[in-house]
C-alpha cells in the first residue's frame, strides 16, 4: 500500500464519534451501537470498498431506522382488536400520557406531604368513576393476571366452582383449569357443556367454598339447547362470586349486545369483576379488579398482587383512555357504513382495485358472532406478502384467494399511506417474469 494511498486516511474513532451527525445518532441508538457502526465503516474504508470520506454516511446507514425492533404496521384486515399485531391501538391522548409519564412522576408520592402516596390513585379514581357501581378498584398486568389474583386471594386451598360450559382456553394454549390450579385453589365443575343450572352450583357450595367463578367464553359460541345461571342468579348462594367479563367492557355497548359488562355484572351482584384494559375498552394491557371494596383491598393486600402491579407507563396510559376522548378501539367499532364506503372506492379506484363487500369482525376473543359491514378492495392475492414486508408494513386479509385491503381500522390521514404501498406492490408484481 502506497503512502498516497486513501485508504491510510481512514478518520480515527475519536474524531469519528465527535462529527455532529454521529453525535446525534449517538443520543438516539447509544455509544456502543454508534462506535460499532464506526468500526464496520472503518474497516469497509480500509478494505477499499468505500472511500475515507464516506465512513460517516456508511456508519449512519448501518444503524437501525428505529430505536426498537418492534415494526409499525397498518391494519388493514377488519379486525379491530388484532391480538397478533397489538390488540388495543392508543389514543393520542394515552400517548401523550404515556410521554408524560416517561421520566419522574408522581406515581406514589404525595407531592403536598412529601409522603408515600396509594400507587396510580389517579388512575383508580378514572376507573370509580367509569363504573360507579364498584366500591373499589384495582390494575394488574393482563386480565388473566386479575383472575388468578381474585381466585388466589379468595380461593387458595380450597374450591372454586365453575360450570364446565365455561371451562375455556384462552390464547396460546392456556387453560382455565390450569390457570385456578397454579393459583393452589380445587376446582369443582358443575353441569354440562350446553346446560348449567343454579342448583347445580348449590348443590356443592359449602364451608370449603372459596368462591364461584362465572367466566364469558368470549371467543366462542354453543348454540341449541343451553341453559346458563345468570349472574343475579349465582349471587344469591352466600359465597363471593368474581366475574370474569374478559373484554373490557366497562358498560352496555348495544353493539355488543351479548357481551357482558362491569356495570351490570356488579348491579347483578358480582362481589368482583374482573377484565381486560385493553380490547374493547381500548387501553393498555392490563387486568382490570372492580368490586366490593373490603374484597378489592383483601387482593391488593394479597402478596402476588406485588407480582403482578403495572407500570407507570401503562397506569398513565389507562387513565387517559377512561378520561379521554373517544379510543380508536371505539371509533373503528362504530365507523360509519357510508364514510367506509367513500373511502375504499376512493383506494379502489387510484389502484385499480375491486370494490367488496366485507364483515369486519371485533376481534381479541370479543362477540365473536358479531359482524362489522364494511367495504375492501381486493387485490391479487400475491400482493399481502409484500404489503405487510414493505415500508410501512400493511396487514391485509387474505380470504378466497384475494387480497382485502380494508380500511376501517386504518386512520383516515394514513389513507395515501395505503395507497402509495399498494402502487408499490402492483408495480413490483407487474414487473416480475413468469420465472420470478
Amino acid at each position: 500500500m502506497s503512502q498516497a494511498d486513501p485508504r491510510r486516511i481512514v478518520p480515527r474513532t475519536d474524531v469519528l464519534l465527535a462529527h455532529p451527525d454521529l453525535v446525534a445518532a449517538a443520543a438516539r441508538h447509544g455509544t456502543r451501537a454508534v462506535k460499532e457502526a464506526v468500526r464496520a465503516a472503518q474497516a469497509r474504508a480500509r478494505s477499499g470498498e468505500i472511500t475515507p470520506g464516506e465512513v460517516v454516511a456508511a456508519a449512519q446507514a448501518a444503524l437501525p431506522a428505529r430505536s426498537t425492533t418492534l415494526r409499525p404496521l397498518l391494519n388493514a384486515t377488519g379486525v379491530v382488536v388484532h391480538t397478533n399485531i397489538g390488540r388495543a391501538p392508543l389514543s393520542d391522548a394515552a400517548l401523550e400520557a404515556v410521554a408524560a409519564a416517561a421520566g419522574y412522576v408522581d406515581v406514589e408520592f404525595d407531592t403536598a406531604t412529601g409522603a408515600r402516596a396509594r400507587r396510580g390513585r389517579g388512575t383508580l379514581e378514572a376507573l370509580r368513576a367509569a363504573v360507579p357501581a364498584a366500591g373499589d378498584a384495582l390494575v394488574v398486568n393482563n386480565g388473566a393476571a386479575a383472575l388468578i389474583l381474585a381466585t388466589t386471594a379468595l380461593a387458595a386451598g380450597r374450591e372454586v366452582v365453575v360450570s364446565r360450559g365455561e371451562m375455556v382456553e384462552i390464547g396460546d394454549g392456556f387453560r382455565l383449569p390450569d390457570l385456578i390450579a397454579s393459583t393452589g385453589a380445587r376446582l369443582r365443575e358443575v353441569g354440562t357443556t350446553n346446560r348449567t343450572r343454579l342448583a347445580d352450583y348449590a348443590a356443592v357450595v359449602g364451608p370449603d367454598t372459596g368462591c364461584v367463578l362465572k367466566v364469558h367464553p368470549s371467543n366462542f359460541r354453543v348454540e341449541g339447547f343451553t341453559s346458563a345461571a345468570s349472574v343475579r342468579e349465582l349471587a344469591t348462594l352466600g359465597v363471593p362470586l368474581v366475574v370474569d367479563i374478559g373484554s373490557g367492557l366497562l358498560a352496555p355497548d348495544p353493539l355488543v349486545p351479548d357481551e357482558p359488562d362491569a356495570t351490570t355484572s356488579l348491579a347483578d351482584g358480582a362481589t368482583v369483576v374482573t377484565a381486560s384494559g385493553d380490547k374493547l375498552l381500548g387501553g393498555p394491557q392490563a387486568g382490570l379488579v372492580l368490586g366490593e371494596a373490603a374484597t378489592v383491598e383483601r387482593l391488593r393486600r394479597h402478596p402476588l398482587a406485588r407480582a403482578l402491579r403495572v407500570d407507570k407507563l401503562t397506569l398513565a396510559a389507562l387513565e387517559a383512555t377512561l378520561r379521554g376522548p373517544e379510543s380508536p378501539v371505539t371509533a373503528y367499532l362504530h365507523a360509519d357504513g357510508e364514510a367506509l364506503r367513500v373511502r375504499t372506492e376512493r383506494l379502489a379506484a387510484a389502484v385499480a382495485g375491486e370494490l367488496v363487500a366485507v364483515e369486519g369482525r371485533v376481534g381479541g376473543g370479543g362477540a365473536p358472532g358479531v359482524p362489522l359491514p364494511g367495504w375492501a378492495v381486493a387485490l391479487p392475492e400475491a400482493c399481502a406478502e409484500r404489503l405487510r414486508r414493505g415500508e410501512p408494513g400493511v396487514v391485509a386479509r387474505v380470504e378466497r384467494g384475494r387480497c382485502l385491503v380494508d380500511l376501517r381500522c386504518v386512520p383516515p390521514d394514513r389513507d395515501g399511506d395505503v395507497e402509495r404501498a399498494v402502487l408499490a406492490v402492483l408495480a413490483v408484481l407487474a414487473a416480475l417474469t413468469p420465472e420470478d
